[in-house]
C-alpha cells in the first residue's frame, strides 16, 4: 500500500459507525466468522490454525507486534462493508473528496520560470468525477504511481487549471508527497 491508497482507505474508514474490535480475541473471532473458518484465517495471517483457535478461546491475549498489525489490517479491511460502500458511492456521485496535501508540484515549462517545482500545501475539494476515478482505479488494483498520477491530474484540473477555465495547458507532476489526507 502507498500513501494515496492509505489516504483513500482512511477517508472511507471515517464513515464507520462503530469502532473495530479492540482485543485480539474479538478480532480473531470476527475474522473466523467472516472467512468461515480458522484455517482460512490462519492462511490469511500466516500463523497456524491452532494459534487462531487459541486466540478465539482467549488462551492467548497479546499477539506479537507484526501479527497484531496484520490482524488489525485484516479486520479493518472487512469491517462494515455496506457503510464503506455507501461512503465510496456518495463520494463518487455527489459529495466528492477533500484532499489535503503537501507535495512538490512541477510543471512543464521553461527552466528558470516561476513554474519550477516547489512544495505547496493545498486543501481542495475534488468533484465527484475525480473521486470516482480514484476509487475505480483503487478497486482495479492500480499501483501507487498510477494513483498519484490520477490525484495529480485531479489537483491540476481543480487548482492549477481552475476547473478548465485557464487557457494554457499545464502538465502537473505530483511527486515528493510529504502529507496526504482525504476526507469525505
Amino acid at each position: 500500500m502507498g500513501i494515496v491508497d492509505d489516504g483513500l482507505n482512511r477517508a472511507v474508514q471515517q464513515a464507520f459507525t462503530r469502532p473495530i474490535p479492540k482485543s485480539a480475541g474479538a478480532q480473531m473471532r470476527y475474522l473466523v466468522k467472516q472467512l468461515k473458518g480458522t484455517r482460512a484465517v490462519a492462511q490469511q495471517l500466516g500463523v497456524s490454525q491452532r494459534t487462531v483457535e487459541r486466540y478465539v478461546k482467549d488462551q492467548i491475549r497479546r499477539p506479537r507486534a507484526d501479527l497484531a498489525q496484520r490482524l488489525q489490517d485484516a479486520v479493518r479491511e472487512r469491517w462494515q462493508p455496506r457503510i464503506r460502500e455507501r461512503a465510496r458511492r456518495q463520494a463518487a456521485t455527489t459529495t466528492g473528496l477533500v484532499i489535503d496535501t503537501r507535495a512538490r508540484f512541477g510543471f512543464t515549462a521553461a527552466p528558470g520560470t516561476t513554474d519550477d517545482a516547489r512544495i505547496r500545501h493545498l486543501t481542495l475539494a475534488l468533484p465527484p468525477q475525480h473521486a470516482a476515478r480514484l476509487f475505480d482505479a483503487q478497486d482495479a488494483g492500480a499501483s501507487e504511481q498510477q494513483l498519484r498520477t490520477l490525484a495529480g491530474e485531479a489537483l491540476g484540473e481543480v487548482y492549477f487549471r481552475d476547473g478548465g477555465r485557464r487557457a494554457h495547458d499545464l502538465e502537473v507532476e505530483f511527486t515528493d508527497v510529504e502529507h496526504l489526507e482525504f476526507d469525505l
